[in-house]
């Protein structure tokens, strides 16, 4: 038995990585450390090694990005790398409203694809990104990072368990304070706040709450929807005021196909007293939990208290302290790095990887309804895509 180690040297266009999730979850925490870790493992005689080349608009931060991290090769010519063999994956975290053209783009020269969502504006155009190509037979995935969240996986491993019964509802609070950028420096890109430009908390949201609904609790039948642009003047980096054209809120109440209801409350404009920066409490008959980006807590229908209402007295109660949380029984990777694990080993192994561009324009075709919702202030149906 031959000891010598295979590596499948796997070329990768990363476009638009010197934005924030770009440079941070993608680089930085995902293909970095996986070049770090020596590839990904298949088995005792074979690893995956990412060839990542930096692609963007601006050269400077390229450059910086290719000092910090190692990776020597950068360029603001897509079509150039497009057109060279040795790259295999063309990966998109651009803008949205830049999307569709270069996956279509990178399509056309046999790449395949693995992107961030949402991967369109409308449906129709996401749907048709999936059929170009499924069309041209390249592999394609979409990033759905939050099922690989510890507080998420506690909580899919509880359902395994049985823990809840038979499951009643979801709640889910998301969002924080996104400074104007007038005193304060905005935590955000300022396209983010520009329907124009692709921006829009339901845009944006809705794509990650459809995954995580369908994936977790039921598929999404119907939706109710309020949208709202909360603060509607904004300021650049360098301080130019411009008019926040796109939603900066959305509350919504997500009908599911096994009669499951989820309430979620999206907003940029809220202020945070709660366990993380997004929660979700699930409520069954036999147990409820709370999870946050890492943490969960149960109470068991066992240890459930029986509060008494009377608002003419202070309580004693401290609900907080009714709820046990689950100790650390795994450790958990970076969401975004085990996905990209996972597409690299569709890739080359052609394991399986369902998160395709097909899903991708499920979370579009959700935002899209959920903006007719708002509009018309009337509850809208979620067809099938299939």
């Amino acid at each position: 038995m031959s000891n010598e180690l295979t590596t499948h040297k796997v070329g990768i266009i990363m476009n638009g990585v010197t934005g924030r999730m770009g440079t941070n979850q993608h680089l930085r925490r995902s293909i970095v450390p996986i070049m770090e870790q020596g590839g990904v493992k298949i088995n005792d005689n074979e690893v995956i090694m990412p060839d990542p080349v930096l692609v963007g608009r601006n050269p400077v931060k390229l450059e910086k990005l290719s000092d910090e991290t190692g990776i020597e090769d950068w360029t603001t010519d897509l079509d150039s790398v497009l057109k060279q063999d040795k790259y295999q994956i063309y990966f998109d975290a651009q803008r949205t409203d830049l999307r569709f053209d270069s996956v279509e783009k990178a399509v056309a020269a046999g790449k395949d694809i693995y992107c961030e969502k949402p991967t369109a504006l409308t449906t129709s155009d996401a749907v048709e990104l999936h059929k170009i190509a499924e069309s041209k037979g390249v592999k394609h995935g979409v990033v759905q990072d939050k099922l690989w969240l510890p507080g998420l996986a506690k909580l899919r491993q509880l359902k395994k368990q049985g823990f809840f019964g038979d499951i009643l509802s979801v709640k889910a609070d998301f969002g924080y304070w996104v400074f104007e950028g007038d005193t304060v420096p905005a935590q955000r890109p300022a396209w983010n706040y520009r329907k124009e430009d692709g921006g829009g908390i339901i845009l944006d949201m809705f794509c990650h709450w459809r995954y995580v609904l369908d994936n977790l609790f039921g598929e999404v039948k119907r939706v109710s929807c309020l949208g709202a642009t909360h603060i509607d003047k904004r300021f650049e980096d360098d301080g130019t005021p411009y008019e926040a054209t796109a939603d900066d809120a959305a509350y919504a109440i997500f009908e599911l196909d096994n009669g499951v209801v989820a309430q979620f409350n999206s907003s940029w404009t809220t202020r945070v007293r709660r366990d993380d920066l997004v929660t979700f409490q699930v409520d069954g008959t036999k147990g409820s939990a709370v999870a946050g980006l890492r943490d969960v807590w149960v109470q068991p229908y066992s240890a459930t208290p029986k509060p008494v209402w009377n608002p003419d007295i202070d309580t004693d109660d401290n609900f907080r302290q009714d709820w046990i949380e689950l100790p650390e029984q795994q450790e958990f990777d970076n969401a975004f790095k085990i996905q990209w694990e996972l597409f690299l080993r569709h890739v080359v192994k052609d394991e399986p990887f369902r998160w395709n561009l097909l899903e991708a324009a499920k979370g579009v075709q959700l935002a899209e309804i959920g903006y007719e919702a708002s509009e018309e202030r009337a509850w809208k149906d979620v067809p099938s895509l299939v």
